[in-house]
């Protein structure tokens, strides 16, 4: 009776464990059965789009995905809309929301309609440098240091175009503003390739870029780099445009304007309440797109810093990014009262 009542046990643990383990491996292996969008937090053309193109391509051409994945556009309100969208499909594994900081950023300084709590971080994968771009032809600043000149004489009005307001575009031309000690007029686009077009076309003396977002601009003769935001000049010395490398642009610090290290994440997010397992997949998934060859081209070309972040380490870095924005907006007073 005891032996057979063993057996019986031993007979319903291995059930239960082949039946555990099934469940598991289910979890483990999730992946979309339908198609996949990817929602871009800007307008065609911009940093932000460029990326999420790379990424489809990438997974696509190197057949990490068994499902299309189609991009939608989705800038207006400074790109408050894409995530605004999360907000409105809660726990959907079939959409992904790709950005920067704007994620975190907006709803410091913008009456938006979601909140941090609406979001789940998936992964940040690369850091995009600024840099301070002019058309000479048009304004006829070919040097930061004349770009400062000619602010100081004209003071509000040498005009400066960036993507999104009170994002990090506007957020860089504000701490120029304090390091040169001059007047700008900020001047916000629904993306970086629009600002670069405005730029090109003559219409604004200036513009705080990403290198892709104003790199083939340059290559036409309509834009210039003045200086990059960064502690130390770029090491890329392939020439680019008007016998220029990327290493020939001077740092900021050495025009004279003391700014540097000014750096955007390109982020990936998911709505609230996701299957952790999907967002495990989704985390794998972009790890993978970084080896490709096209996302190393991709970086290399636009002289990129890459770091892959997820998990723990990308909560932490979020929540040190959100710190050092709140101060900023607050210095500003942009930073909205907690009420809002």
């Amino acid at each position: 009776m005891q032996i057979t009542s063993l057996r019986k046990s031993v007979l319903t643990a291995s059930a239960l464990a082949v039946g555990l383990t099934g469940a598991t491996a289910a979890l483990a292996e999730w992946k979309p059965n339908r198609p996949v969008e990817l929602v871009v937090s800007a307008g065609p053309g911009g940093g932000s789009d460029i990326f999420t193109r790379v990424v489809q391509a990438a997974l696509t051409k190197n057949k990490l995905v068994e499902t299309p994945l189609i991009v939608v556009n989705k800038p207006g309100g400074s790109g408050s809309e894409a995530f605004n969208y999360a907000e409105d499909n809660v726990g959907s594994p079939y959409k992904v929301y790709f950005g920067t900081q704007d994620a975190y950023v907006l709803p410091l300084g913008t009456k938006v309609n979601y909140a941090m709590k609406d979001l789940t971080p998936v992964a940040s994968m690369v850091f995009d440098v600024f840099i301070l771009w002019s058309n000479p032809k048009a304004s006829g600043i070919n040097t930061a240091q004349e770009f400062v000149a000619k602010a100081k004489e004209n003071p509000g009005k040498v005009r400066v175009a960036g993507a999104k307001a009170k994002d990090a575009d506007e957020t860089v031309v504000t701490l120029v503003e304090r390091a040169a000690g001059i007047d700008l007029a900020y001047i916000p686009y629904k993306s970086g390739s629009e600002a670069a077009i405005q730029v090109a076309g003559g219409h604004i003396e200036a513009n705080t870029n990403n290198p892709s977002e104003s790199l083939e601009q340059w290559k036409a003769g309509n834009q210039k780099p003045l200086c990059v935001f960064t502690s130390a000049r770029l090491t890329d010395k392939t020439v680019v445009a008007d016998g220029m490398s990327w290493a020939d642009i001077p740092t900021c610090v050495e025009a004279g304007i003391d700014v540097k290290d000014f750096v955007q994440p390109r982020t990936v997010w998911m709505a609230a309440d996701v299957p952790p397992e999907a967002v495990a997949y989704y985390t794998d998934l972009m790890k993978k797109a970084m080896d490709t060859p096209e996302f190393k081209d991709y970086t290399t070309r636009n002289v990129q810093i890459t770091k892959f972040m997820a998990g723990d380490e990308l909560k932490a870095f979020l929540a040190e990014q959100t710190k050092n924005y709140e101060k900023i907006y607050a210095d500003n007073n942009w930073l909205l009262p907690a009420s809002q």
